[in-house]
C-alpha cells in the first residue's frame, strides 16, 4: 500500500514537503481495489471481478503512463520527472503488484472456486473423455482460424496487436524445404472466447472450463507436422496507446482520429507478458524483437490476460456467489405522474446515482422530446456506452422537428471510435454536431432544453458529475442536478454558444468554467479561507474527487492547512498531497473509499464561520482538467438540497468504517476498521439501505 515519494527537488522550497508520486499513488489505488479480491466477506465471483478490474486498470496504466519512463530509460536520460531511476522504481512496484495478483489467483481464488465445484481444468488434469472433447473442439473451432508463421527472411516477425494473445514456439528439426528456421509465432484471433465451458456429459456433475491458451498449448504439436516443439510460451505485448493528434494541423479531426485508431493497436511496446516457465532464450528473443529492457518483462503464473476471466462471471449461474441484486429507487424528488417542467418550477431535482435511478435523467430528456412546446435540445456527449436509449431519443427529437445540437468529444480516451460513430449517426439524421474547442477536451456534462411558455422562452438544464451513460450510471456514484434556475441555465446557454462559435465567453453569473475560471476560483476560495483561519475564524474545506494531482491546488491546500483551515479530502485514486506530515499538513486528512460502486462524485464544500458554499463539478483537481479541458462547477444554493449532499456525499464517507482507507504521514494507506461494540458503518451500504430499505444488498461486514 505504499506511495513512493518523489526525489527531493533542488530548489528554494526546501521547507515544503515533497509531493507524493502520481504514478505510485495510482498503483496504491489499485492495491486498495485488489483488497476487495482478498476480502473473504466479499462474494467469490465479485472477488474475481475486482481482480479483473485491477488487471484492466493496469492495462490502461501501461498504455497511457509507462511510455515516458521507458523512453527515459532507453535513452539513459533524465527528462523532468522521468529517468532510469523512475523507470526502475515503477517497474519494481508493478512487478510486486502483478505478483500479488497471481498469488491471490492461484492460492486463494482458484481453490475457493474448486471448493464450489467450479474449476478451470488444466490439460494434465483432464479425463480421457474431457481430452477427447477438447480435441474435437480444437479441430472444429480453432484449427481453421490458426495460421502459424515460421520466421525466416521472407517471413519476418509478424505485427502483433496490442494486448492480443499469441504463442511463440521453438522448433527442432527441419522444415519442408530442409531449413532449420526454429522460431514460429501463432497469433490467436480475438474473436475466440478465452474460456470454454465443458459440456455436462464430461463435467462429472461440476462446472468445468478449459482456457483457450491451455487448449492451444496442448495442440501446438498438431500445428507443426514433422517438427518437434522444444519450447513454447504464450505472450502478450502492451503498447503505448494514447492517441496524439495535432488538432491545429488537421483539416478534419474526425478523419484524423479514425486514421489514428488504425495505428493504436501497433504503437510502441511498453510491456511484455509471458508464461512463468518461458525459457530465457524465448523471452530474450521477444524482448529484443519489441526493443524492451528486462524489467519490462512480466512472467505470470496463469493466463497472461486476467481481464478476460470476467467471462467466468458471466458463464457461471451462481447468484449466491455474487452481490445481491440492487434495484435503484426511482428519484425521490420526481413525481412520475407530473410534468418534470411543472415540478422544476417549484424546486430543483437532485438524483444521487446509482442509489437513485438514471431513469430520471432519461425521463427528463424523454419528456423534452415528446413535449410539442420544446423547441431545442442541446447536449454534451463524452462517453455514452453501448446503450442506445439517449441516441434513440435524440433521433426522435430530430424527427419531431426540434433543433438538436450535440457537442461530441471525439477524444474521450478509448471511446474515440464509439464517439465517432455517434457523431456520424447524429449528423446523418440532421442534428447539429460540434466537436468543441481546438486543443481542449469537452468533459463538462450538461443538457439544456428550451421550451416555449406563453410568449416567452424558458430554459431547463441538467448538469452532472458523470457521463450520459446508462450502464455506468448503475455502477458509478454521481449526482445529477436538474434545474430551472434562470442564472444557471443562462450560463449554460452561454457555454453552448461559446463551444459552437468559439466567440468570447460572456461573464458567467454562477458557473465556474475551465479553462477560464475554475482553477482561479478554487485557488481564491482556498486562499480566502486560509486568511480567515489565520485571523482566528472557523474555516473548513471538504472536497471529494477522483484524483488530486494539480500542484498549485495542492500547495494552496497545504498553505491553508498551516493557517488553521481544517481540511478533509476524499480522493478515490491518485493523490499527490502528503497528509498528516508534522509541521506541514497536520490539519489535512486524506481518505479513499473503495466500495461496491465506483466513487465518481465531485463535491467541493467551503465553510467560513456559518457561511457555507457547496459546488458540484465534472472536474477532478488535476492540471489537465483545469487547463486542457472544458469543465464546469456549479453551486447548490438551496439549503435543504445542499445539506442532503453534505450528508450523503461527505459526512457519510468521512465516517465510513468499512470501505475507507486513510493516507498516513509515511505516504502509505491503511484501511480504517471500526473497533468496539458499535457496528461498522459503510457509506455505500447505508445509502443503499436508505433508498431501498427492503432490499439491502451485501456490502461487506
Amino acid at each position: 500500500m505504499v506511495t513512493v515519494l518523489r526525489e527531493p527537488k533542488s530548489c528554494e522550497h526546501h521547507a515544503e514537503p515533497d509531493l507524493l508520486d502520481r504514478d505510485h499513488s495510482t498503483l496504491a489505488f489499485n492495491e486498495r481495489v485488489l483488497n476487495w479480491a482478498v476480502r473473504e466477506d466479499v462474494p467469490l465471483l465479485e472477488r474475481l471481478r475486482y481482480l479483473c478490474i485491477v488487471s484492466s486498470n493496469l492495462d490502461e496504466f501501461f498504455e497511457v503512463r509507462a511510455e515516458p519512463h521507458l523512453a527515459a530509460n532507453q535513452a539513459n536520460e533524465h527528462k523532468g520527472q522521468f529517468s532510469v531511476g523512475s523507470f526502475e522504481r515503477l517497474a519494481d512496484a508493478l512487478h510486486r503488484l502483478v505478483d500479488s495478483q497471481y498469488t491471490l489467483y492461484n492460492s486463494k481464488l482458484m481453490p475457493a472456486f474448486e471448493a464450489q465445484g467450479i474449476k478451470i481444468v488444466a490439460h494434465g488434469e483432464r479425463s480421457p473423455a474431457q481430452k477427447q472433447w477438447v480435441d474435437q473442439f480444437f479441430e472444429r473451432e480453432l484449427r481453421p482460424l490458426l495460421i502459424p508463421v515460421g520466421l525466416d527472411p521472407s517471413h519476418p516477425f509478424p505485427q502483433v496487436a496490442n494486448k492480443s494473445l499469441n504463442f511463440i514456439v521453438r522448433l527442432s528439426g527441419k522444415d519442408a524445404f530442409g531449413r532449420e528456421n526454429e522460431i514460429a509465432i501463432v497469433k490467436v484471433p480475438r474473436v475466440l472466447p478465452r474460456l470454454i465451458r465443458l459440456p455436462d456429459r464430461v463435467s462429472e456433475g461440476k462446472t468445468l472450463f478449459v482456457s483457450l491458451s491451455s487448449v492451444l498449448r496442448s495442440h501446438l504439436v498438431d500445428l507443426f507436422v514433422g517438427r518437434t516443439v522444444s519450447q513454447f510460451s504464450q505472450f502478450r505485448v502492451t503498447r503505448h496507446s494514447d492517441l496524439a493528434v495535432d488538432e491545429e494541423d488537421v483539416k478534419n479531426l474526425r478523419t484524423a482520429l479514425r486514421q489514428g485508431l488504425v495505428h493504436r493497436h501497433y504503437g510502441q511496446a511498453v510491456r511484455l507478458e509471458v508464461s512463468a516457465g518461458c525459457s530465457e532464450y524465448l523471452s530474450s528473443f521477444l524482448l529484443k524483437q519489441f526493443e524492451l529492457p528486462p524489467k519490462a518483462l512480466y512472467r505470470v503464473h496463469g493466463p497472461v490476460n486476467l481481464v478476460r476471466l470476467t467471462q467466468l462471471i458471466d458463464l457461471v449461474d451462481r447468484p449466491d456467489l455474487c452481490f445481491s441484486p440492487y434495484t435503484p429507487a426511482y428519484p425521490l424528488q420526481m413525481n412520475q405522474g407530473l410534468s418534470i417542467f411543472e415540478q422544476l418550477k417549484r424546486a430543483d431535482i437532485l438524483i444521487h446515482q446509482p442509489f437513485e435511478s438514471f431513469d430520471g435523467v432519461l425521463e427528463f430528456l424523454r419528456q423534452a422530446v415528446h413535449d410539442p412546446q420544446v423547441l431545442a435540445i442541446k447536449q454534451t456527449i463524452y462517453r455514452t456506452g453501448s446503450d442506445p436509449q439517449i441516441m434513440d431519443l435524440l433521433r426522435e427529437a430530430v424527427r419531431r422537428g426540434k433543433e438538436v445540437t450535440v457537442v461530441v468529444e471525439l477524444k474521450a480516451r478509448f471511446d474515440e471510435e464509439a464517439n465517432i460513430n455517434v457523431a456520424e449517426m447524429l449528423e446523418a439524421i440532421g442534428a447539429q454536431v460540434l466537436y468543441g474547442v481546438v486543443g481542449l477536451k469537452t468533459h463538462a456534462k450538461m443538457m439544456l432544453v428550451t421550451r416555449r411558455e406563453g410568449r416567452s422562452l424558458k430554459r431547463y438544464g441538467h448538469m452532472s458529475t458523470g457521463n450520459y451513460n446508462p450502464r455506468t450510471a448503475r455502477l458509478y456514484t454521481d449526482i445529477s442536478h436538474i434545474t430551472a434556475d434562470t442564472a444557471l441555465t443562462t450560463d449554460m446557454e452561454h457555454v453552448f454558444v461559446h463551444l459552437a462559435s468559439q466567440s468570447r465567453l460572456p461573464r458567467l453569473s454562477k458557473l465556474w468554467m475551465a479553462p477560464f475560471h475554475l482553477h482561479r476560483n478554487l485557488l481564491e476560495k482556498i486562499h480566502v479561507l486560509g486568511k480567515a483561519a489565520k485571523s482566528g475564524k472557523s474555516a473548513r474545506i471538504v472536497a471529494k474527487m477522483n484524483s488530486l494531482t494539480d500542484e498549485d491546488l495542492i500547495r494552496s491546500l497545504i498553505d491553508a492547512g498551516r493557517q488553521g483551515v481544517k481540511i478533509d479530502l476524499i480522493v478515490r485514486g491518485a493523490c499527490m498531497l502528503p497528509a498528516q506530515v508534522a509541521g506541514h499538513t497536520d490539519n489535512i486528512r486524506v481518505r479513499s473509499i473503495i466500495g461496491r460502486f465506483l466513487e465518481h462524485t465531485r463535491v467541493f464544500y467551503f465553510r467560513h464561520d456559518d457561511a457555507e458554499e457547496l459546488y458540484l463539478s465534472s472536474a477532478d483537481w488535476m492540471n489537465r482538467n483545469m487547463v486542457r479541458r472544458v469543465e464546469l462547477a456549479w453551486p447548490v444554493t438551496d439549503p435543504v438540497q445542499r445539506q442532503r449532499i453534505v450528508d450523503e456525499c461527505l459526512v457519510a464517507y468521512l465516517h465510513d468504517g468499512v470501505d475507507a482507507w486513510e493516507l498516513g504521514a509515511d505516504g502509505t494507506y491503511a484501511r480504517v476498521l471500526t473497533v468496539g461494540k458499535k457496528a461498522a458503518h459503510g457509506a455505500q451500504a447505508a445509502l443503499m439501505a436508505r433508498y431501498s430499505p427492503t432490499d439491502i444488498p451485501h456490502q461487506g461486514a
